[in-house]
């Protein structure tokens, strides 16, 4: 408020010097005669000196000037509340986020104009933290449960053993093996998401055309144990990302494609193709038919589908997860859909690169 009133002082302030300047410092001393030797023409106001235009002029200059005084302050008082008070909201609700509650927002009202706009992007961002951080508090708590059961199964078996000593040892050891691999499993899962979600990997060009190709040649054999099979067709895919994630991806989704399919002699089919602005993975399977809600919380971390028949590749539930978040760090796409024959369709969907960078990188 007190630069409002600072300012219109001197513009006051101003006026006045410039009234000094070019009418009063023209006007005589004493004598208006004076002027008339050092400047000939006609002279001003008739027998009027300096001092006479001075002491009528300095009174109404002071009133002006005590005017503006009071306007400045009366006006900069209104003007300041008015403008500041959406910053003051704004900053209510920055105190507000600071105490740990999101769910606070500005929802300011009025005409579109600079306020109105950063209310709008300060309520989008506390809105975007609110759901991260209850998906962080979320899957912590998901892992928690996840973690501690391995562990209370291996405390299980420690208290069997120590009850029975005569109990077969190798049994046990292969039981603890079992539950020891699932714990590192889940573990390495949770650093790998960890990892796609802080977006912390170098970027190069790759084709994902032979990350598919690699991905289907390592699974084939566990597709072929279990009766499947896997058709892989597509043409040369550039993209930009981290080449051991994006093999991640496609591995996945592949293994969930496998480990899914609840169909007799069910297939597999991995398809890519590039768009003119992007690049796509196509992974389907046979299976039985999954409901669009069920769809829906597949990519949730810990969320498994109706069943699997390969109990021997149960996994973690992450898997899909991971897909999510290691295509998200690479400005992608992911969309599961159900087949309507049976069985899930999954797109991943990438920023396109520069063929010429990726097909250098060909052998």
């Amino acid at each position: 408020m007190l630069s409002y009133t600072g300012l219109v002082m001197l513009a006051g302030l101003l006026l006045v010097a410039v009234a000094w300047v070019f009418v009063l410092r023209w006007l005589p001393t004493k004598d208006p005669r004076l002027i008339k030797e050092a400047f000939p023409g006609p002279v001003i106001i008739g027998g009027l000196s300096r001092s006479d235009v001075m002491r009528g002029f300095a009174p109404a200059a002071a009133g002006a000037l005590a005017f503006l005084l009071v306007l400045g302050l009366v006006g900069g008082w209104f003007l300041a509340g008015r403008m500041l008070a959406p910053l003051n909201r704004i900053t209510d609700a920055t105190r507000v986020a600071a105490t740990g509650s999101l769910s606070h927002r500005i929802a300011m009202e009025g005409r579109s104009d600079e306020f109105r706009e950063l209310a709008d992007a300060f309520d989008g961002m506390l809105a975007r933290l609110e759901a991260y951080v209850e998906g962080q508090q979320r899957f912590a708590a998901d892992a928690s449960h996840e973690l501690r059961t391995p562990l209370a199964i291996t405390q299980a078996l420690l208290d069997a053993a120590r009850s029975d000593p005569l109990r077969d040892g190798s049994e046990l050891d292969e039981r603890l093996r079992t539950v020891n691999a699932r714990a590192i499993d889940l573990t390495e899962a949770l650093l790998l998401l960890s990892r796609a979600d802080q977006g912390s990997f170098p970027r190069e060009p790759v084709d994902l055309s032979l990350l598919a190709e690699e991905a289907t040649e390592t699974l084939l054999p566990l597709a072929e144990k279990h009766g499947l099979a896997i058709e892989t067709s597509g043409d040369v895919t550039p993209t930009i990302g981290s080449s051991s994630l994006l093999l991640q991806v496609v591995t996945n989704l592949v293994h969930n494609a496998i480990v899914h399919n609840l169909s007799e002699h069910g297939t597999v089919w991995v398809t890519t193709h590039a768009d003119p602005d992007s690049v796509v993975l196509t992974v389907e399977n046979t299976g039985e038919q999954l409901t669009p809600q069920l769809v829906a919380t597949l990519a949730e971390p810990f969320r498994r589908g109706t069943g699997r028949v390969h109990s021997d590749h149960a996994g973690v539930g992450l898997g899909l997860a991971i897909v999510r978040g290691i295509t998200r760090a690479h400005d992608g796409t992911l969309t599961l859909t159900s087949r309507a024959a049976g069985g899930l369709r999954v797109e991943v969907r990438l920023p396109l690169a520069p063929a010429a960078e990726v097909l250098a990188t060909r052998p």
